[in-house]
């Protein structure tokens, strides 16, 4: 939001900077909000003055040029003068004429508009055999309107007869020495007035304990004229959503520029000048914070089937606007529009159309002021991408109490500035005006949450400074808020407003008391603390994405978007759903990280997702299911020779050591083909998944734990993912029910470990997993030895299509002696001949 003080204090009645600009800053960074920005405008022309063409004669050698002389009343040092003092400047302008006052950039200075690109320093030169002193500029040259055609012209009409004379510093014209403030948006997104300069010039005074009064035209409301030269009605078929439309048609205009003081007050704020009716709606907006928009009454006439109606309603699914610079829009039924009674032609609150906008040939206008939803207008914005001023102002929730004083005061500019007149009588939507606000609360209620002993008098000065009224009862203070303040209604607002206009820094700086007592541990803290340290060691990388989603997502990976929750107000159209589960937001960065030269790595990222049906059964609100995914990704040529059989027993192993480090060693892998999942949440994690290369991965009395396995062929096409891939996702709240408050740390054994390898010939329909859970089960050790099978190897000869060899390795260690060769032998003799009568696995 930027601030021209120039404006506030205009609109002041006291000072707004009693103790300096320094001081000021200090109160606004502190009291007011964080300021981004501050551009002072008087340097930008130091050295540039007015000056009057005491003579005009044409260049001997140029048709187009004129050598003037100029009086600049003898204050610029440094440059060649006649006997009368006057100074040469060689000028181009067509409108340079004897006796005009225009504005001189002497030799030395820096051409205004050049500032902050490539700065341009005028130098004394000839011009065609005249030298020339500098240059007389026109609006666009002095950076404060865009007219290049010609010299700037001051008038005594505008500036005053005490200014329009030779040797003014140019600075002190049109408001031109104003400091510009630009100050964070956040600060002031409850606060719909602060985006008015009205409003900040009120907080200005408040903060600095000055009595504030608002302008009488906006004080008080107006009472309008009658008119009826031209027909003009007004329509609302969304009083919901636009509680307020005001219309009036005003005739007789002339389209032209604006005041120089009014072009060059918006281009200090960043917006450029127009045209006189466009520059008045703008300038309005930017002192009250509410939006206007004037509408060609001849345009929109031709757009009425009969009498001239305008007004709000819901746009048509599929409808067509072309908006302001030609930009053309299709609507939804859920945008607001300005209509007639045939069709849109305003996307309310945001933009105007193109089809209907003021022009070099209107003659008569309809002038708007209207209020409308925020949040309306905030899907709007979102939903079209198209981000304006007035947008921003609508989307804090503007009174539509003010409307009345906002128009009266555009319409009084618009007369006196473009020769108009009123033509149709003031319509207005809103029948009756609603009760202003009335908040009640007690000195004690404020001071007790301060932690303050303000008075019942300091209270209320504060209060009353900007514009409350306050009148004492007993023991409370009965408030009446002001028609502008929209975000006053509970108590605890009026706490706020008068902590922040006494300054919190002033609060006092007590710590609050609190045990010594060691905080109780988060069992999910901990186990994500554990999980990290984990698969840190094992090599992988923690990332953290965001927990919205665009829509493609979860269609490029099968998941089911009803099943999402969908934000009514994305930060972004790429973040547009909840994710249902994290291993898409993974899978999303693994061709970037091997484009980016990375040809084997580990991702995992812990952290909540959410989907429509798993809701609290006593609440009914949405609950966050706890996951942590993972993805091992390697580049085809480097896993073709780093890496033995699929990526899925990469992931395996991963998860499996893992778990182990949890304390859950007995596992089974059961083949996901047969996971049929009900809840949409399981749906969506199974749904990345190739389910015949996929496991559901279970404790040994079959508690399910989470999914792991390969992913479908179009996921990996959709995202660009290498062949080889794969990856698990796990449900941290199962995990947490799984562990016990016991350390898994288990001591290795002391004496060391034997190994032996076993093939096994099965068919081949049994399953890896199948076959090794039963061998992990079913062996029997001898007591106090920890034990372990690992995959070597699986084989399938071309002849026999029907089984398949596996080679696993088996390792044990004792806690109390050195195992022999015969010992291992026999233990694995048993569990084999067990395997081959339960599976018909028969060992080679």
């Amino acid at each position: 939001m930027k601030v021209s003080l120039d404006w506030a204090q205009h609109q002041s009645n006291v000072n707004l900077q009693p103790n300096g600009k320094e001081a000021l800053l200090e109160k606004i960074g502190s009291q007011l909000g964080a300021i981004e920005e501050v551009i002072e405008w008087a340097p930008r022309f130091d050295g540039i003055v007015v000056v009057k063409v005491v003579s005009c004669e044409p260049h001997d050698n140029a048709d187009k040029l004129h050598v003037c002389k100029v009086d600049d009343g003898g204050k610029t040092v440094g440059v060649q003068r006649d006997e009368r003092g006057f100074v040469q400047v060689v000028c181009g302008a067509p409108n340079v004429a004897q006796d005009m006052l225009a504005v001189w950039i002497p030799p030395g200075a820096t051409v205004p508009s050049t500032l902050g690109k490539d700065p341009f320093k005028l130098e004394a030169k000839e011009l065609r055999g005249q030298l020339s002193q500098g240059m007389m500029a026109t609006g666009k040259e002095l950076g404060i309107n865009n007219d290049e055609a010609g010299l700037l012209v001051i008038t005594a009409d505008e500036v005053g007869e005490e200014l329009a004379r030779p040797g003014t510093p140019f600075s002190q014209l049109y408001g031109l020495s104003d400091m510009v403030i630009d100050i964070e948006n956040k600060m002031f997104t409850h606060r719909p007035d602060c985006f008015g300069v009205l409003g900040v010039a009120r907080e200005l005074a408040g903060i600095q304990n000055e009595a504030f009064v608002s302008p009488d035209w906006y004080h008080h409301a107006p009472s309008f004229g009658t008119a009826d030269e031209l027909p003009l009605e007004v329509s609302n078929a969304a009083a919901e959503l636009s509680p307020r439309t005001m219309l009036v048609a005003i005739n007789n205009i002339t389209i032209g520029p604006s005041p120089l003081w009014m072009q060059a007050g918006l281009t200090r704020l960043g917006v450029r000048p127009i045209n006189n009716i466009v520059d008045i709606t703008n300038y309005v907006m930017h002192l009250t914070g509410q939006p206007l928009h004037a509408f060609d009454y001849d345009k929109i006439k031709e757009r009425c089937s009969g009498g001239v109606v305008l007004g709000a309603r819901l746009a048509s699914e599929g409808e067509d606007l072309t908006l302001l610079g030609k930009k053309q829009i299709k609507l939804t039924n859920q945008d607001l529009v300005i209509a007639t009674d045939k069709q849109a032609v305003d996307l309310a609150g945001v933009m105007g159309g193109a089809e209907t906008e003021v022009s070099e040939q209107t003659k008569a206008i309809i002038l708007t002021c209207s209020s409308f939803d925020m949040y309306t207008i905030r899907r709007t914005i979102m939903r079209h991408g198209i981000f304006t001023d007035a947008a921003t102002r609508y989307t804090k929730g503007q009174s539509p109490l003010q409307n009345d004083r906002v128009l009266a005061f555009a319409m009084r500019l618009i007369l006196d500035y473009s020769g108009g007149k009123q033509a149709s009588n003031v319509k207005d939507t809103l029948p009756q005006a609603p009760q202003l606000p009335a908040v009640s609360v007690s000195p004690e209620f404020i001071n007790s949450r301060l932690g303050l002993s303000l008075s019942t008098e300091t209270i209320t000065t504060l209060l009353t400074n900007v514009e409350f009224v306050v009148t004492p009862r007993a023991d409370q203070l009965a408030i009446s808020v002001p028609f502008w303040r929209t975000d006053i209604a509970i108590p605890e607002d009026i706490v706020e407003e008068v902590g922040r206009l006494y300054g919190f820094d002033h609060l006092p700086l007590d710590l609050p008391t609190r045990t010594l007592k060691p905080a109780v541990t988060n069992p999910l803290l901990d186990l994500k603390s554990t999980i990290r340290r984990v698969l840190r060691a094992a090599g992988a990388n923690e990332v953290l994405t965001y927990s919205f989603v665009h829509g493609d997502l979860l269609d490029k990976t099968g998941q089911n978007r009803d099943d999402a929750y969908q934000l009514a107000n994305a930060l972004s159209p790429d973040l547009q759903y909840y994710r249902l589960s994290l291993t898409p937001s993974l899978l999303d960065r693994v061709h970037p990280n091997l484009k980016a030269g990375y040809s084997e790595f580990a991702l995992f990222e812990m952290n909540p997702v959410h989907a429509k049906g798993f809701v609290d059964k006593q609440t009914g609100l949405p609950l966050e299911d706890q996951r942590l995914a993972f993805v091992f990704a390697a580049d085809a040529k480097l896993a073709q020779h780093a890496y033995a059989g699929p990526a899925y027993y990469q992931a395996k192993y991963y998860a499996a050591n893992l778990l182990a480090e949890l304390g859950i060693t007995h596992l089974q892998f059961e083949s996901a083909s047969a996971h049929k999942p009900t809840a949409g949440i399981s749906q969506a994690a199974i749904a990345p998944f190739e389910t015949m290369r996929s496991s559901i991965i279970k404790t040994a009395d079959g508690q399910f734990i989470g999914e792991l396995g390969e992913y479908r062929t179009q996921v990996r096409k959709n995202l660009k993912l290498p062949p080889f891939v794969a990856g698990f996702e796990l449900d941290l709240r199962q995990l947490l029910k799984l562990l016990s408050s016991d350390s898994p740390y288990v001591a290795l054994p002391r004496y060391p470990k034997v190994e032996q390898d076993i093939s096994l010939r099965l068919a081949e329909d049994l399953s890896y997993g199948k076959l090794f859970d039963f061998l992990q089960q079913n062996v029997v050790t001898p007591a106090k030895s920890a034990f372990w099978f690992a995959p070597l190897d699986i084989y399938q000869d071309e002849k026999d299509k029907t089984h398949k060899h596996v080679t696993l390795r088996f390792s044990i260690a004792s806690y109390e002696r050195t195992l022999t060769s015969e010992e291992v032998n026999g233990l694995l003799d048993k569990v084999a001949a067990l395997a081959k009568s339960k599976l018909g696995a028969e060992r080679l």
